[in-house]
């Protein structure tokens, strides 16, 4: 739809070519990403080459990780085209290419030198694809931006039913979030991993149903869901919980099959974020309060760990809402 808007900026370069790529998480592939370097090379890529990535989230991971790569790296900029790309994905330097076992688990970090988001591309966007990239938005709302919050609990039916224009506000307000994180964190050594909320039991969901039928947001949706019933145990005002939990219903969440609490368990277990001790949650104590607890609780606290039992059970309940 607006490849062609590209010609002007092409137009300026020595030379340029087009390669293609799947649509959606089937781009994530070894066997995608191995043609992809086949083309950069008989493209005549050089190392001042630089590449662009214009689709959503999977094709800026993969053309991200390409770049990381290619010759020991080459400069990359990301033209997201749909929301959840535009306030998450293509903001960070966070590439990867999925496994069958596991998702985003080959990566590393290579940030773009440049991220040109334009909302007017959200004007064609599917209403399903709109819905998906609002959980993130609202991820990050949650635990970064009481006011960005307020304004989606508010503004929703507006959003959900209005103009491009309508998203300009918000696609800017959830970027600026990430990108102060990211400024302060770049390769999530602390404050970043409060961006994972919700994707514990996010990536094991995409994962179990073969990265289709769940789109990413929609999976993050379950994943915070999920997570705030174990911040509720943890202090988490139970008023601040139903707020979250109100605003996901409003935006809507998709059924699950039906899905093993243990295969959930196993694969959260084999996560890229778990460690050797087991998996950390990100969890929140307020509205703008987010923090990590690892497989240890909180050293100096008396904050208790998340067990693999309390976890089980509270998926369980959640499975048992998700098949209704």
């Amino acid at each position: 739809l607006y490849g062609d808007e590209l010609e002007p900026l092409l137009s300026l370069a020595a030379g340029s070519a087009v390669h293609r790529v799947p649509d959606g998480e089937s781009a994530k592939s070894l066997e995608v990403a191995g043609e992809a370097w086949e083309w950069l090379v008989e493209s005549g890529g050089k190392r001042d080459s630089r590449l662009l990535t214009l689709g959503g989230g999977s094709v800026g991971d993969l053309g991200g990780f390409l770049a990381g790569c290619f010759l020991r790296g080459i400069e990359y900029v990301q033209l997201p085209t749909t929301l959840l790309a535009q306030v998450d994905a293509s903001i960070g330097g966070k590439t990867a290419i999925d496994l069958p076992s596991a998702k985003n688990s080959v990566g590393l970090f290579h940030h773009p030198v440049q991220v040109l988001a334009d909302p007017s591309w959200l004007a064609t966007l599917p209403a399903p694809e709109l819905r998906s990239g609002l959980f993130e938005v609202v991820k990050m709302a949650f635990l970064l931006d009481p006011q960005l919050f307020e304004r989606l609990e508010a503004d929703l039916d507006s959003l959900l039913n209005g103009k491009a224009e309508a998203w300009t506000p918000i696609v800017a307000a959830a970027a600026a979030a990430k990108i102060g994180v990211v400024e302060r964190d770049p390769e999530e050594s602390g404050e970043r991993k409060l961006l994972n909320f919700g994707h514990t039991l996010a990536h094991a969901l995409e994962t179990a149903l073969g990265y289709s039928d769940l789109r990413h947001g929609e999976a993050v949706g379950w994943g915070m869901r999920l997570a705030v019933r174990l911040s509720e145990t943890r202090g988490l005002d139970r008023s601040t919980g139903d707020r979250l939990e109100r605003l996901i219903q409003r935006i809507g969440l998709p059924p699950l099959p039906s899905l093993s609490s243990g295969v959930l368990i196993d694969l959260m277990a084999r996560d890229k974020k778990a460690r050797e001790g087991g998996i950390s949650w990100v969890l929140a104590r307020d509205l703008g309060q987010g923090w990590v607890c690892d497989a240890g609780g909180v050293r100096g606290t008396a904050t208790k760990p998340v067990g693999t039992g309390e976890v089980e059970r509270e998926l369980r309940g959640l499975l048992t809402e998700a098949s209704h």
